[in-house]
């Protein structure tokens, strides 16, 4: 016996009316009867489309400025009528409750009024209310009723019509994409609301995303893996690739990786990430120059590395960019002239933003565990001169002081433990993801060779021993910053001062596990 369901009634009540005309004409060719409200029926009727009213079928007149036009039992009955229930058909034909074989259906556009803005009264009226009740009705009757959430979905329909209606595969996934809709959909305006509420963590939390890619693995290849989009913020899931292949799931951690990390700095810069930690960071008078010294900081590193810069990309900075190999470069914008530079190494991708992440913008970052979830606030801590606390006998120099909050701003985007060696605007050490501080502080020295003497160094945490702080003091550190609150902090401010060197405290750690 054959599943497939044909289409005689439809209803379409659509915002994004992309594709509308073409769904239209093709249920009409079929001999379908569509049902339709507002601009939808306007838009097929335009387009020379037979049409019937929703208020005209039901004898209910739209009512409360369009609040209320399908919730009424003529439109839910034909969606949720089971066609293998003798006792639901009758009581169908009893109550003059016509079968509807297909829901077309688009939500008000909440995300998009949120997104621009809009005050709290419009976001508000952006809520749809028939829209999900039509959809989850429809979806949950799928053994009889296709439902169409989106004008991706319009053609594989068209298609279904041609051979005879929608097959019950095809109305399963169909109805698994509406609920996913409609879920993501109740998220937002759960979020929005929790946000008008000043409540950060509500009882229920609730995320979703739009799927942008299906990626060829995860971290590994034994991995799958899927890249979604949830906001707006710019950055890899909202960038425009240019050119290049198609992103990994490393790639788009690691540029993600990068470009908040660039994010952070008001003067020209360049930031090298590799494995998610940063191999080089650097400022400069244009890009070109902040080029030269962060790839100066660890170029064996840099090697197959994401180029992370806050300003438009230039002809100049991609030359030099070009001349190693890198996985993927990512900025605010490109000069033409840059782009057709970099076109010439086609695997490279190449990522335009139109614009950058607010570092101090506040939100919710998420990690999986067992069962669950954290959630916590984004880490958008950020320190200036002010917030610094001089602790030992000799103060820093306004050079050092410059170059010690470039060091912790650097910090914040280094696997804990974190040590950076910084001089002149510029890395000359990172030490990230060792276990002990003073592991961290040894293999930064050691990266950075003869660059480190003269540095200032930046702890992401405090120093629980006073050897971290030594082996940074043997490196030729001549200046440090770090949060303090470790019960030996007077251990350790003996021995910057039995040096000679100058230390700062913040009084906030950058932890990044």
């Amino acid at each position: 016996m054959s599943d497939r369901v044909n289409i005689r009634r439809a209803l379409i009540s659509v915002s994004d009316k992309t594709g509308l005309v073409e769904l239209g004409r093709a249920l009409a060719a079929a001999g379908v009867e569509i049902l339709s409200t507002g601009g939808s029926a306007r838009a097929l009727r335009e387009a020379g489309i037979a049409v019937v009213e929703v208020a005209d079928y039901t004898g209910v007149p739209e009512m409360l400025d369009g609040r209320v036009k399908t919730l009424v039992p003529k439109i839910h009955g034909g969606l949720l009528g089971r066609r293998d229930l003798p006792e639901h058909l009758a009581q169908m034909q009893r109550h003059d409750i016509p079968p509807i074989d297909l829901l077309a259906v688009n939500l008000y556009p909440f995300e998009e009024t949120v997104a621009k803005g809009a005050d709290f009264e419009t976001c508000v009226e952006n809520i749809d209310i028939g829209g999900p009740a039509l959809i989850r009705a429809a979806a949950k009757n799928h053994d009889s009723v296709a439902v169409l959430t989106g004008p991706a979905q319009y053609d594989d329909l068209i298609a279904a019509l041609a051979a005879g209606g929608t097959t019950l595969a095809q109305r399963r996934r169909l109805a698994a994409a509406a609920y996913a809709r409609t879920a993501a959909y109740d998220a937002a305006i759960s979020a929005w609301f929790a946000r008008q509420t000043g409540e950060m963590f509500p009882p229920h939390l609730a995320l979703a995303g739009a799927r942008q890619q299906m990626l060829r693995y995860g971290e590994n290849p034994h991995q799958s893996a899927a890249f979604y989009r949830s906001g707006n913020r710019p950055g890899v899931a909202t960038a425009r690739q240019v050119q290049g292949k198609e992103l990994s799931y490393n790639n788009i951690n690691d540029t993600d990786a990068a470009f908040e990390c660039v994010a952070e700095f008001d003067r020209p810069a360049v930031v090298i990430v590799k494995h998610a930690n940063p191999c080089g960071v650097a400022l400069g008078a244009d890009l070109a120059a902040a080029w030269d010294r962060a790839l100066a900081c660890d170029p064996v590193s840099a090697f197959g590395g994401i180029i992370a810069v806050n300003r438009p990309l230039d002809a100049a900075a991609a030359e030099k960019m070009a001349s190693i190999f890198s996985e993927v470069i990512i900025a605010p914008d490109a000069a033409p002239d840059a782009v057709e530079l970099l076109a010439r190494k086609k695997n490279l991708r190449l990522l335009l933003t139109g614009g950058l992440p607010d570092p101090a913008e506040p939100g919710l970052a998420w990690r999986s565990v067992a069962g669950g979830f954290l959630a916590q606030t984004r880490d958008a801590g950020r320190i200036g001169r002010d917030d610094l606390k001089v602790v030992t006998q000799r103060a820093p120099t306004s050079a050092e002081f410059a170059d010690l909050l470039f060091a912790f701003r650097v910090a914040k985007h280094v696997k804990s433990n974190a040590i950076i060696y910084a001089k002149a605007g510029a890395t000359t050490g990172i030490g990230a993801g060792q276990m002990s501080r003073v592991d961290s502080s040894r293999i930064a020295a050691q990266k950075g060779g003869e660059g480190i003497p003269g540095s200032v160094v930046a702890s992401d945490a405090f120093f629980p021993f006073a050897d971290g702080l030594v082996a940074a003091i043997e490196a030729g550190a001549t200046a440090v910053i770090q949060p303090g609150g470790s019960i030996r902090d007077n251990e350790v401010i003996e021995a910057a001062d039995a040096a000679g060197i100058a230390m700062v405290f913040t009084g906030m750690r950058h932890f990044r596990h």
